[in-house]
């Protein structure tokens, strides 16, 4: 496989892996609050930017997707601190006295998904490998 094409193919996984995404978030409701509404746009802006630097392989195009991809991986630290965070604190307002591993665990495994937004991280993995590959 030439590395052209395994680069179509890195986009076209994520712009798919993207899309569905940004789909399911929104099926969730994951729009009540500015900081919700970032990965969503996010995730439907990034495939457009695959699309520009698929078709139009510059420069600019390069380093406009290759920032909307560190965007991606940035969402996902902010996002996986802010799950943990809202899983402490509902699990704290259960039961005031939690502490340790106990509240670490009841922060993982609460009722917002707290390693979700790693699929951000993943998303943007897969696009800046597509912008690593060389091109022919």
């Amino acid at each position: 496989m030439s590395p052209a094409a395994i680069r179509r193919a890195l986009l076209v996984l994520f712009g798919a892996a993207a899309v569905g995404t940004g789909i399911e978030l929104i099926l969730l409701g994951h729009t009540e609050d500015p900081w919700q509404w970032v990965p969503v746009v996010l995730t439907f802006s990034g495939p457009l930017v695959a699309i520009w630097y698929g078709l139009r392989r510059r420069r600019a195009s390069r380093r406009l997707f290759q920032g909307t991809m560190i965007l991606f991986v940035a969402s996902a630290g902010v996002g996986l601190t802010l799950h943990y965070r809202s899983n402490v604190e509902f699990a704290l307002e259960m039961e005031p006295g939690a502490r340790g591993l106990a509240l670490a665990g009841e922060a993982l495994t609460g009722a917002i998904p707290a390693l979700a937004p790693g699929t951000m991280m993943l998303l943007g993995a897969i696009g800046l490998i597509a912008s690593a590959i060389s091109e022919d």
